[in-house]
């Protein structure tokens, strides 16, 4: 198999970890690649029509993604551990903290996308301020429930220290850790995992 990634991305860094801690990096060939909305790749664009990262193609040759579709995937591969409850409210409660993760990172990098690539005339402050709304609801969302994360390892919970990563990585200076403490307590602990530190965006 195939990942064609860019480290910077918090939904490539997901897949990254989980393909660590799955135990399947001697699977999964990394392919680097440079791609935007205006100049897509053209590699990437052949396995994903919406050429997006990261994208995973099998063995087979088919592209997976996004990034929940591509970890579900990766999940089924691995003996143990399922980082994917099979049924019941356990699965539904951990979907829906990756959903909670996915939605803080997709507006947190549209937000990236709009102060940093939009030119400055065109920049619109109160669709910026609505993102980073996004963000703060979903943090808090997540800091109500991070006193009960403990040592569990699961998809929702990749997914919100990807988010958190990414935050100290593009907002450094938001202070997240201050408002949402119980959220910053466990993240300090989670990012000490090898996969993690293993899978830090570039400085």
């Amino acid at each position: 198999m195939k990942l064609l990634y860019a480290p910077a991305s918090p939904f490539v860094r997901k897949v990254l970890v989980f393909i660590k801690e799955l135990g399947l990096e001697d699977k999964v060939e990394l392919i680097k690649v440079s791609s935007t909305v205006i100049d897509p790749n053209a590699e990437l664009a052949a396995s994903n029509p919406v050429a997006k990262i990261p994208t995973l193609v099998m063995d087979n040759g088919k592209g997976l993604f996004d990034s929940r579709v591509i970890t579900a995937y990766l999940d089924t591969l691995a003996s143990s551990p399922s980082f994917y409850p099979a049924a019941g409210e356990a699965r539904w409660d951990v979907l829906r903290m990756e959903a909670t993760a996915d939605g803080l990172m997709d507006a947190a990098v549209n937000n990236r996308y709009e102060r940093g690539l939009r030119p400055a005339d065109k920049q619109w402050d109160a669709w910026s301020d609505g993102q980073v709304k996004k963000v703060h609801g979903a943090l808090k969302a997540l800091d109500s429930e991070a006193a009960a994360f403990g040592d569990r390892i699961d998809a929702g919970i990749v997914g919100a220290a990807c988010a958190c990563g990414y935050l100290d990585f593009r907002y450094p200076d938001i202070g997240w850790r201050e408002s949402y403490p119980a959220l910053g307590a466990w993240y300090a602990k989670f990012s000490e995992r090898k996969s993690m530190q293993e899978t830090q965006p570039p400085s």
